[in-house]
């Protein structure tokens, strides 16, 4: 069984104190989650590479690049401190030779697949990737409503490749991330469910408790 990690996003936090925040959820992090948006392959905007390279933490940095044309800014994010790059197999021109890339960056490479693309999309790539990260939202914004019809994504990549990081993110709570566990999963992408919570700590140790 892969080792379950808790990944949680950027994405709510106050960026015009980043770091305080980041320092105050580091104790319940085995990852950060940088999502990374160019409002152009996803409607919103956020934070680029020029932003990542002051994130100050411990724990390693996931960059989730929701962008068009992804190779072109893959080293930004291996200098900005990533140590994986998840880049969407419905952005990228040539898969097989960003992953590559990333790879040869000193990153670990990961795959997203929106909710709708089958991950036959992906099966000239599996077999080189660490993580294929499940979309369970639209991506772009926080705070959606999870979507289990992706399930049956992740069942399948457990059951083909047992030794492979799978990676579900949106809409992650107490309640839906036992249906993830249960499909397979083992990287858990957290966003607004601790970010907007009063108690970040105790919002961690309950999710904690319901995928173990």
């Amino acid at each position: 069984m892969k080792k379950t990690l808790i990944s949680i996003s950027l994405l709510g936090l106050d960026y015009g104190q980043l770091n305080a925040e980041i320092k105050k959820l580091e104790p319940f992090a085995d990852w950060f989650h940088v999502d990374v948006m160019d409002g152009n392959f996803v409607p919103n905007l956020s934070i680029g590479a020029l932003v990542a390279k002051w994130i100050k933490t411990k724990k390693p940095l996931d960059c989730h690049l929701m962008i068009t044309n992804p190779h072109k800014y893959l080293e930004d994010y291996a200098k900005a401190g990533a140590r994986s790059i998840t880049i969407h197999a419905e952005a990228s021109k040539h898969l097989s030779n960003d992953i590559d890339k990333i790879k040869a960056l000193g990153c670990k490479a990961g795959v997203a697949l929106n909710p709708e693309t089958p991950v036959s999309k992906i099966s000239p790539v599996l077999s080189k990737l660490d993580m294929v990260l499940i979309m369970t939202v639209h991506p772009g914004f926080g705070g959606q409503k999870f979507m289990p019809e992706p399930l049956e994504k992740i069942r399948w990549l457990r059951e083909h490749y047992p030794n492979l990081d799978i990676g579900i993110d949106g809409g992650i709570d107490d309640k839906t991330a036992p249906l993830a566990v249960e499909a397979g999963a083992n990287v858990f992408g957290i966003g607004s469910y601790v970010t907007a919570a009063k108690d970040p700590k105790k919002a961690v140790e309950k999710l904690r408790k319901a995928i173990q």
